[in-house]
């Protein structure tokens, strides 16, 4: 048995949400399981929407005793009936992470000893016993960091390429474009030959791309940022977006720019717009405003629709699957290098100022949690 601390986080019916530190027992491993010492796990804003959900990060509160870490949330009511189903139960942490093996089922024993990636939740934790179909050797010399984030961000990076390509779009827009997911978009665009127009929110973060061979970096900030994004719908022929953001106006904007570059190739005027189809899919929720359509700007041939990495996996099938996992092993030091901001200790997740500077999720930031400190 191994022993160790786990993340968790419960929302009550009582509009409060608790992370804690819990202490946890695992068995021995089974046929075809091991048991990795976690070593980096990457805060990702698909795990910060577990860890807080619809909390208020402003009401946070320490509530825990001396040696025991807690904080408290609340949950303004109008939100409960949205997490019903995750009421009252204590729901471990962290899609991804990296480390050392060190148990392993009698039938896979020669993992003992090495370092993989892994897979599937609960790595907010000292230990994580899990499948070894859901872990990945990582390559000879490769670091636990540089593993801990061979998932969710690269093959997401991947799918949208996939998606695009088998939707027959040409050219893609991204926006919250600088972050590391967004470089290794603009990376794997560049090794395939996709034109891509990036979307940011500063001139930093457009540096950031320009630096990795980015051709098309818009600032959303910038006054004339509606006519630039027309200008490179139109030289790029982009038909298919992908929006971290989520709310307010900016997904349609980017399809009301599609159209508009559409209908300047029209060479006869129709009430019902361009009969170019354009697809817009939200992918994250950067922004938690509702999200605002424009429609009359579209034509009729539009859709906007959600995108999200496990079905799309679902979708494509096991070949698919494993042919991205081998591109992510093969450029993992290069085309899906992550870089982070800071590493912090299992404990320093429920500092109060450091829970508040990764909840941010500010472009280009990205916090790595390393157990081992602590």
């Amino acid at each position: 048995m191994v022993t160790g601390r786990e993340l968790r986080s419960t929302a009550s019916d009582d509009g409060t949400l608790r992370l804690t530190l819990e202490h946890v027992t695992l068995d021995a491993p089974g046929a075809g399981e091991v048991i990795v010492r976690i070593e980096a796990a990457p805060i990702n804003p698909s795990d910060l929407g577990l860890l807080l959900g619809p909390a208020d990060v402003a009401s946070l509160r320490v509530t825990g005793a001396p040696g025991k870490p807690e904080l408290a949330f609340d949950i303004a009511p109008r939100r409960l009936a949205g997490i019903a189903a995750r009421l009252g139960q204590s729901l471990a942490v962290g899609n991804e992470g990296a480390g050392t093996v060190i148990a392993a089922g009698d039938d896979v024993q020669e993992m003992i000893g090495k370092r993989v990636g892994m897979l599937g939740g609960a790595m907010y934790a000292d230990h994580r016993k899990l499948r070894v179909r859901d872990t990945v050797v990582l390559p000879e010399g490769a670091s636990a960091a540089e593993g801990a984030s061979m998932f969710v961000n690269p093959l997401t990076a991947l799918g949208f390429v996939e998606t695009a390509r088998a939707e027959g779009h040409t050219a893609i827009v991204h926006t919250a474009a600088a972050s590391n997911l967004g470089q290794m978009l603009q990376k794997i665009c560049l090794k395939d030959g996709v034109p891509l127009v990036n979307i940011v929110r500063s001139a930093a973060q457009a540096d950031i791309l320009r630096a990795i061979g980015a051709t098309h970096v818009l600032d959303s900030r910038a006054a004339d940022f509606r006519a630039q994004l027309v200008a490179a719908c139109t030289e790029t022929g982009a038909t298919v977006a992908f929006d971290a953001t989520g709310g307010g106006s900016l997904g349609s904007d980017i399809v009301g720019a599609m159209e508009a570059a559409a209908v300047a190739r029209m060479t006869e005027y129709s009430r019902y717009g361009s009969t170019t189809f354009k697809q817009l899919y939200l992918y994250g929720g950067l922004d938690l405003s509702p999200t605002t359509l424009n429609r009359f700007a579209f034509g009729f041939s539009w859709s906007v629709s959600g995108w999200l990495l496990t079905p799309f996996l679902a979708k494509a099938g096991r070949d698919v699957a494993a042919r991205l996992r081998q591109r992510v092993v093969d450029e993992l030091t290069t085309t899906f290098a992550s870089h982070y901001t800071r590493t912090i200790s299992l404990s320093e997740a429920l500092d109060p100022d450091t829970l508040r500077a990764y909840e941010r999720k500010a472009t280009g930031e990205k916090y790595l949690i390393d157990p081992t400190r602590g």
